[in-house]
């Protein structure tokens, strides 16, 4: 496994670890090619988004030492960005994940199995 599936993989345990739902983990560096992986998840409340960006952000950088470039979206945190530069996760209230559709934009992109521990 190489650090960026590595990375991904890490952060959709996290996510998966408070509860965040119907996480996705796609592959998308051939198509894009700004970045390998998108993590895309979904939280009930605006608390639990920052729960999840939160528990996401210590165990990457625990993990891989790996440290967010940019983070967006948590003054309203209806769809928050963390910009690990090969991975890209999506926290999203479930809403606005819907409205968005983001998983439909990136439909042929490979979708990577993670355990969660």
């Amino acid at each position: 496994m190489n650090d960026s599936t590595l990375r991904a993989t890490i952060a959709a345990e996290a996510a998966a670890n408070k509860l965040a739902q119907d996480i996705v983990v796609l592959e998308v560096g051939d198509i894009i090619g700004i970045t390998e992986y998108f993590v895309v998840c979904s939280a009930t409340n605006t608390r639990q988004v920052r729960t999840i960006i939160d528990e996401v952000d210590e165990q990457v950088r625990i993990l891989t030492d790996g440290r967010a470039r940019a983070v967006e979206g948590l003054d309203d945190a209806q769809w928050v960005l963390l910009d690990y530069g090969d991975v890209i996760v999506h926290v999203f209230l479930a809403e606005t994940r819907e409205f968005y559709g983001l998983e439909r934009l990136w439909a042929d992109a490979p979708r990577i199995a993670f355990s969660v521990r």
